[in-house]
């Protein structure tokens, strides 16, 4: 019997930040999709289900092919339920309330006035005004409840349209808010979530890293059995700790193939020998397929179709080298969750991953993913406990398709060359130069910085000659989850420094910009 919250997926891009919160507070969760069968929500209730959350969605709650999918009996199991969002409305429309469209929509920061008479949000406020309890809270919606369910009270409502933002009935166990809680915008957020799994659900705090080390080992032996195993390693943290998680279970059963495509940061086959062949005696098989990779690439600019292309060229290498070793049944990759939740079937692709999506159909091997229910950082924890070093834990995120996606448009040897270049020496000044506040390096303090390849060409001016070359942009950024993130305020001597030294060392480069754009509405890579 393992306790836990469930968390019922509509879509929305923000949904597996609902089982980050609650898996920060203790609390272990799962996430299916809104189609979920009565088999499979019995089989949560026998493992211990203590609570379910309906997520928000792209979709409006008055579309027929996404209403409420969901067993009839889950609003008459007795277990505590909170819809946020899609989840409120849906929740509304199916016992009787009524849901319109809002003539002003809501999206961004909002703040809500909290009625007082809740289980849910208790005397929680950010603020007080005129005696009423203000949260400071996320909105996205265009539809909004106007009229509650029977039995249902109003706990809190909009301040900018005076339209329900939060419901219960407290005899039915049932619970929604019209904002989202789940992001950091929400800035009572967490303690919400909290008194929902703990004072209503009445989770106890048993989520903890080292006991998933020894679940999933035990996982591991137990679905691969005696069988071989490969995994394509990149040297980052998620193929890495993949990789070691693995090898703790099946030890030379597992074999680790890197595929040199070409495309890796400067000097990255070194480290990973270093790393793994040295330091863990792991099997290791390097691959050099770079002029492959970069001829299946030329003339090519769309980036979905780079992705795709790269995707299935890294299967078909692993195809070949599985033939190769004897008894190989199964391919182990390094996705997480937010590598799924972009690339998700039945919701509004952002973009495809490598590793994502429906390629190991083409393969004759088996998935194994130890990782894909894991946000980065709790890889990361992961990774400590399995006794990795923090130099590669804290290694900033590197894409599957590799700088094949951070060169826009057509990938060349020539940009390929001046792309690491750049990059290197961005991330050596990162590394070289100290917050002061912090007193860590500024590589410490990002969560993630690259370099990105423009196929434009600019004028300059270098000694009395003009030039004519290529241009980098810098990208640095700030995030918890990967799902949001705000550009990083790096000083600018810091800034001009780096740009100096890639326009001076680095031939072919004659201009450096800063990205300065959040996620959303840019995403965090380019491509």
């Amino acid at each position: 019997m393992n306790e836990h919250i469930l968390v019922v997926d509509y879509g929305s891009q923000v949904t597996q930040l609902i089982a980050r919160r609650i898996r920060e507070i203790g609390v272990y969760t799962e996430v299916e999709s809104n189609d979920i069968s009565e088999k499979t929500l019995q089989e949560h209730i026998n493992k211990g289900l203590k609570g379910i959350i309906l997520s928000g969605s792209f979709a409006s709650a008055h579309e027929e092919d996404l209403k409420l999918k969901l067993p009839p009996s889950i609003f008459q199991l007795g277990i505590p339920i909170l819809g946020i969002c899609y989840g409120m409305q849906a929740m509304a429309m199916e016992l009787g309330g009524m849901v319109n469209s809002l003539e002003n929509r809501e999206f961004g920061y909002t703040e809500v006035i909290n009625c007082g008479n809740s289980q849910l949000l208790g005397d929680l406020s950010d603020f007080t005004e005129d005696n009423q309890r203000i949260l400071k809270v996320w909105m996205s919606h265009a539809d909004t409840v106007t009229i509650l369910p029977k039995g249902f009270d109003k706990i809190s409502y909009s301040k900018t349209t005076s339209s329900i933002a939060g419901m219960e009935n407290t005899d039915r166990k049932l619970y929604a808010l019209q904002f989202h809680p789940e992001v950091t915008h929400t800035a009572k957020g967490s303690e919400i979530l909290k008194r929902f799994v703990i004072n209503i659900c009445g989770c106890n705090l048993k989520w903890n890293m080292p006991d998933y080390v020894d679940k999933s080992i035990e996982e591991i032996k137990s679905l691969v059995g005696k069988d071989k195993v490969i995994l394509g390693l990149s040297g980052g943290v998620d193929s890495s700790v993949a990789a070691i998680l693995i090898h703790k279970a099946i030890k030379d059963q597992l074999t680790c193939i890197f595929v040199d495509n070409g495309l890796m940061r400067l000097e990255e086959l070194n480290q990973v020998k270093k790393m793994f062949s040295n330091n863990m005696k792991m099997n290791i098989i390097y691959v050099d397929s770079s002029k492959t990779f970069i001829d299946k690439l030329a003339g090519i600019t769309d980036p979905e179709a780079k992705r795709k292309i790269i995707g299935n060229e890294f299967i078909d290498i692993f195809q070949k080298e599985a033939n190769k070793i004897k008894d190989v049944r199964w391919l182990a990759q390094g996705t997480i969750y937010p590598d799924i939740i972009e690339s998700s079937h039945g919701k509004k692709v952002i973009k495809s991953h490598h590793n994502v999506g429906g390629l190991p159909e083409k393969m004759s091997l088996k998935l194994l993913e130890p990782l894909k229910h894991l946000f980065k950082d709790e890889v990361r924890r992961l990774g400590k406990e399995l006794g990795l070093d923090d130099e590669m834990l804290f290694r900033h995120p590197f894409p599957g398709p590799g700088l094949g996606v951070r060169i826009i448009g057509e990938v060349k040897s020539e940009f390929l060359k001046l792309l690491k270049k750049a990059d290197n020496i961005f991330i050596e000044e990162l590394k070289n130069n100290i917050n002061k506040e912090t007193n860590k390096c500024w590589y410490d303090s990002i969560s993630q910085a690259f370099a990105v390849f423009l196929p434009i060409k600019s004028v300059g001016v270098m000694g009395d000659n003009r030039t004519y070359e290529y241009v980098i942009a810098l990208r640095a950024i700030k995030t918890n989850d990967f799902m949001t993130a705000d550009w990083f305020h790096l000083p600018f001597d810091l800034l001009s420094k780096i740009s100096s030294r890639i326009i001076n060392e680095v031939h072919g480069i004659n201009r450096v910009v800063y990205d300065i754009s959040n996620k959303p509405p840019a995403t965090v890579e380019w491509e």
